[in-house]
């Protein structure tokens, strides 16, 4: 008793914790905002999928946005789940779990990013692809719609290669056989607009596609989008490099807290054991 007695307070005493209060609360509020937006993207895109017809939500399911939201807005709710409780329970096995599939995500994005930049013709093709399919699929989805609509406004542009491309969707075809009174026209995010125009006239595109460029160029955007979005990137490497990084940092910073709360976590654990191992000894 008595050397128990004239035993010193140490710094490894029972009310000394390895684990750092501000690493463990800095990475719970850092994952609680994430899985707060994450909520709102699985909600957003669930009330925009359910304000769709079954039908026309299943013909483009590949392209439709609101599925987009719901797997990116599910895919982060269940990565920050497993950072909040794993930080304030302080469980390894979740952190770790957050850590390597932030990991996985970063090196994804990374992955992307270089084999866009090697393969940009393989890049091109996927994007072209992509916006052939929304074209074929424009009256069946409107969220696609506004957001071609929005594209074409925003980047002066009309169809993927050309104007041409919209006879690729049935309401737009120039075949004699298509019924459509849209026949052979494009949409109206196609057509040049005045600044001053106050009412959008939406049957500006009406025929256009059995006009030559030359001609059809006095009414519409001729050009694609294609070639206008790559024009873009080029001259927005910069702005694409800070949104990507500002991306990237987040994920960087959250796997550095993970990593090192895990190892505070276990350095706990050891002095825990420690103690009991000599609390048992009767001489400690």
């Amino acid at each position: 008793m008595a050397k128990r007695a004239a035993a010193p307070a140490g710094p490894l005493g029972d009310d000394f914790s390895f684990v750092s209060p501000v690493a463990k609360y800095v990475l719970f509020f850092f994952n609680l905002l994430f899985w707060m937006i994450s909520m709102v993207l699985v909600a957003v895109g669930v009330y925009a999928r359910l304000l769709k017809h079954a039908e026309a939500a299943m013909a483009c399911l590949a392209v439709d946005p609101a599925v987009l939201l719901i797997m990116v807005g599910v895919l982060t709710f269940l990565i920050t789940f497993c950072g909040c409780v794993g930080s304030l329970r302080e469980n390894i096995c979740l952190l770790q779990v957050f850590s390597v599939c932030l990991t996985v995500v970063f090196l994804l994005q990374l992955a992307a990013g270089v084999l866009g930049f090697v393969f940009s013709d393989k890049a091109r093709e996927k994007v072209s692809e992509i916006i052939n399919g929304a074209i074929v699929h424009y009256r069946d989805d409107l969220d696609l719609q506004n957001l071609i609509d929005f594209g074409q406004k925003e980047f002066s542009c009309c169809g993927g290669v050309s104007y041409k491309d919209w006879s690729q969707n049935m309401y737009f075809n120039c075949t004699a056989t298509n019924p459509s009174r849209e026949r052979c026209s494009v949409p109206f995010s196609c057509c040049l607009h005045d600044a001053g125009q106050a009412v959008i006239n939406t049957m500006c595109g009406h025929g256009m596609q059995a006009r030559g460029y030359l001609e059809a160029s006095a009414f519409i955007h001729t050009n694609g989008c294609i070639d206008k979005l790559v024009n873009w990137t080029h001259s927005n490497l910069f702005l694409l490099g800070g949104i990507t990084l500002g991306l990237a940092l987040p994920q960087l910073v959250g796997i550095v807290l993970a990593q090192l709360l895990i190892n505070q976590i276990r350095d706990q654990i050891k002095l825990q054991l420690y103690n009991q191992q000599h609390r048992a000894d009767p001489w400690y």
